[in-house]
């Protein structure tokens, strides 16, 4: 069955490419940033984080997921396209979609550092000014440096949002694959 394995292999593929973004997003930082671009900046203390560090990191995260899945969705247009006439068509108009889309993807997704850069100054505001209210009231319910661990695990989520967002266009072709 040569016309079932590359399906096979597809699917294979598209697991282990979804699988290697999640884990690059997911990766503890007590891998090292020295390890890797992508892990998750050394532990700073609470009051000395600086969002630059977490910015590179989603733009660096970003970047590879792009690259990935862009290469990803070449070779199943390329499986796709070897199928039928019609299914070579529409490997094609993804390819044009790709292109055309592509640019105003990109355009949407670089806003979310902004956006993150502003929920970090928000959570670190919050609890500086509750440490600010424990001081005067003497109530010790706030943790210093909570706020930092909370920003981590909502970049995460946001970052597993986007790998979900920018992995569509590689199930619809897999499922052309599996109709085809």
């Amino acid at each position: 069955g040569g016309a079932r394995a590359p399906g096979g292999d597809a699917e294979r593929e598209c697991a282990r490419v979804r699988h290697e973004l999640a884990q690059a997003v997911t990766r503890s930082r007590a891998a090292g940033a020295s390890r890797r671009n992508g892990a998750m900046p050394a532990a700073p203390a609470a009051d000395t984080a600086d969002f630059a560090d977490f910015r590179q990191r989603y733009l660096s995260l970003q970047q590879e997921m792009e690259t990935a899945i862009g290469q990803l969705r070449g070779r199943l247009r390329v499986a796709l396209a070897a199928r039928t006439p019609g299914m070579a068509r529409l490997a094609t108009l993804d390819a044009i979609m790709e292109r055309v889309l592509g640019a105003r993807e990109r355009s949407l997704l670089a806003t979310v550092p902004a956006l993150l850069g502003a929920h970090f100054e928000r959570l670190r505001d919050a609890e500086r000014q509750a440490l600010g209210d424990v001081e005067e009231s003497g109530n010790t319910a706030v943790t210093s440096g909570a706020w930092l661990d909370v920003f981590r695990k909502d970049m995460q989520s946001v970052l597993l949002a986007e790998l979900e967002v920018r992995f569509q266009t590689v199930e619809g072709l897999l499922e052309a694959l599996r109709a085809s």
